[in-house]
């Protein structure tokens, strides 16, 4: 016997009432605060970006406000509670996610801003392994992938220089299906790059476990790509074709400039 999901009528354009923000790099982070609050936006937020949004005179609740429970283990448990995700991820459309969300007085986020410790720039500093091991992120590419999962209802965005356009958003009504959509492929794609670069460093750090001196190839090597530009035809002029580069790779032919000729 097999069972299948009734079909879900999908929101639109849903208001931001309240935000989720947690992020390493608080480039914007004041101006974007300050836009949701103008908008009437509910903040809640985490550690550091908590701090700096109190600091600049907005209101801000702590997520531990929410989750009953303090941050621990030097901040690597923050955001990992059925209050978080919870309010994240129930689908609206459901009226059982909701009814559960009623019973245990979770309230929903309509938007999640999150980017993620440099765990890349770390490695590339060359760092002690302990030190690369702690900008391994946990927490922040579980709501990352949360409110992309949830963009039914949910916008995510991972992304700085976005910033404006979401406060825009919030002050016309909330972003449309569309724009959701768009901003969850964005942040799958930002989550799958950090891991590949995750998973490309242990594979490569971790090989003489046996302690035979003998170094064996890795067993895993990732390859991450952005696409840098869209060209102007493929191989032949009826072709369509497109340049993707590694970003993370040392600089080559594809990322080179024309000086000449």
């Amino acid at each position: 016997m097999s069972f299948t999901q009734p079909d879900r009528v999908s929101i639109d354009r849903v208001p931001i009432r309240r935000a989720l923000i947690s992020v390493y790099d608080k480039t914007g982070l004041e101006d974007l605060a300050k836009g949701l609050h103008a908008a009437g936006v509910k903040i809640v937020s985490t550690g550091s970006t908590a701090k700096k949004i109190a600091a600049a005179g907005i209101p801000v609740q702590e997520v531990e406000e929410v989750t009953g429970s303090p941050e621990m283990l030097d901040g690597r448990v923050k955001t990992l509670h059925p209050r978080v995700h919870g309010g994240i991820l129930a689908d609206r459309r459901v009226p059982a996610h909701m009814e559960t969300l009623a019973g245990m007085e979770i309230e929903t986020f309509d938007l999640v801003v999150v980017n993620l410790y440099p765990f890349v720039e770390t490695v590339k500093s060359g760092a002690p392994q302990d030190d690369v091991v702690e900008q391994i992120d946990i927490g922040g590419p579980a709501m990352v992938r949360s409110a992309a999962k949830n963009h039914a209802a949910v916008a995510i965005v991972v992304d700085p220089t976005f910033y404006g356009s979401v406060v825009a958003a919030a002050a016309e009504g909330g972003f449309d299906l569309k724009t959701r959509r768009r901003l969850a492929a964005k942040a799958f794609a930002h989550t799958a790059s950090y891991d590949n670069a995750v998973a490309t460093w242990t594979a490569s750090q971790f090989l003489d476990e046996d302690g035979d001196g003998v170094i064996d190839w890795p067993a895993y090597a990732g390859l991450a790509l952005e696409r840098s530009e869209v060209l102007r035809y493929g191989e032949n002029p009826h072709q369509q074709a497109a340049l993707y580069v590694d970003k993370a790779a040392p600089a080559g032919i594809a990322q080179a400039d024309q000086l000449h000729g």
